[in-house]
């Protein structure tokens, strides 16, 4: 965190002193979650029963046109009947919430220049639907980014965000380390740089997009890559009662700084929903391409929310050789204020998996999920089953969680 704290020094130097006028705003921060996941994974012969604990407790200060926010995380295996990807379980499952204590964030935002808006230190980023940069906000311990972002919005419909990131904290947290292998560091150093321009439009927004992905260690060298790209992403009203939504999005990628793979690889993808009051249907086919069939040579999010995406028995966090072409469809349900709770929700979806190349079929997922919320409390009930072909093995995930949120 020296560069951090050097940068923090700087901002502050940089900028005038608060009106002693002005009151200081402090808001403390909670957010508790207590999780149960059961994975069944074939060819293992034992199930994973994680049950985890999850709090991050700190505060944010609000003075003027500043604030300073400090948060810490941590997360306790209460059963850790199951492969974290570092406690050495190999026997079971692999559930990726390592026991972990750490700093979650602790970060310095300025909004004194007009239009602008700066954040230096350790924050959580999500850009745009999170399909290259996230904070992975689905495991109990967060990815965020040692960072210096600027955001502007001094041109009405028109928003430029920039980042420059010099660590990645990973999920794997303060025991994350080389012997774990290459998805399993907790801090990845590298200069990274996120550079994301979006227009509204009365139909939706366009964005343009350059990701330059720079993994410093030895074991993720492979994982950096530069990606540019643009999206379109909107919603329309047909009656008032009916609304239809739309994505299209494209992306080329290929190696970058000390990457030893050279490689070329495409993404596209486009989406397509209706919402009839509380009911939504949505249709959607997404391609990670690939190159020649070469590990680590197709195209990859490392930086993503990943389990949001291609399906939930997360099959597919690192794209296969041969690439990726997902074929989905989803339905979702919600009610508001009924049987005494805020808000009822229901989804399920179902996933058809191929390759880009050699037209293999890897499998098909189907995915589903309930969440109710009342007040600070969300309850939630999902599950995933997931069946191959000729990619992994079949597998099936159940969770049951609550969360309060102060």
């Amino acid at each position: 965190m020296r560069a951090i704290s050097v940068s923090l020094l700087s901002l502050g130097g940089l900028v005038a002193t608060p009106a002693l006028a002005d009151p200081l705003v402090f808001t403390p921060l909670i957010d508790a979650q207590l999780r149960y996941e059961h994975v069944e994974q074939a060819p293992l012969t034992k199930d994973a029963n994680a049950v985890t604990l999850r709090l991050r407790s700190g505060f944010e200060a609000k003075l003027s046109d500043f604030s300073f926010l400090a948060e810490s995380e941590a997360n306790l295996a209460i059963d850790p009947s199951y492969n974290s990807g570092l406690n050495g379980k190999t026997a079971f499952p692999q559930v990726s919430d390592p026991q972990t204590i750490e700093l979650n964030r602790l970060q310095l935002q300025y909004r004194g220049l007009q239009h602008t808006v700066v954040t230096v230190g350790r924050q959580v980023i999500n850009l745009d639907d999170q399909r290259f940069v996230g904070a992975a906000a689905w495991r109990q311990n967060e990815q965020t980014y040692d960072a210096v972002r600027v955001e502007w919005s001094g041109i009405k419909n028109l928003k430029a965000d920039l980042t420059y990131a010099n660590t990645v904290n990973t999920i794997y947290g303060i025991d994350g380390g080389n012997r774990f292998g290459p998805t399993r560091l907790g801090h990845i150093g590298g200069d990274n740089v996120f550079a994301n321009l979006g227009y509204k439009t009365r139909f939706g927004t366009l964005t343009g997009f350059a990701y330059l992905v720079d993994q410093d260690q030895a074991p993720v060298f492979v994982e950096s890559s530069q990606t540019y790209g643009g999206r379109f992403a909107g919603a329309y009203p047909l009656s008032k009662t009916v609304t239809l939504t739309y994505l299209a999005s494209f992306a080329s990628q290929s190696d970058y700084h000390r990457n030893p793979n050279r490689y070329h690889a495409d993404y596209y993808a486009g989406e397509l929903g209706v919402a009839v009051t509380a009911l939504t249907l949505t249709g959607g086919y997404e391609v990670l391409g690939a190159d020649q069939g070469v590990a680590v040579t197709s195209f990859q999010t490392p930086l993503a929310a990943l389990h949001k995406f291609n399906g939930w028995a997360d099959k597919f966090l690192v794209t296969p050789p041969n690439g990726l072409r997902d074929a989905y469809g989803s339905v979702s349900y919600g009610w508001k204020k009924v049987a005494g709770l805020d808000a009822i929700a229901l989804s399920a979806a179902y996933h058809r998996f191929d390759s880009d190349r050699l037209g293999q079929h890897y499998g098909n997922e189907v995915d589903a999920q309930v969440s109710v919320k009342q007040g600070r409390y969300t309850a939630l009930v999902k599950y995933a089953d997931y069946r191959a072909d000729r990619f992994a093995t079949d597998t099936k995930k159940f969770w049951l969680s609550l969360n309060w949120v102060y």
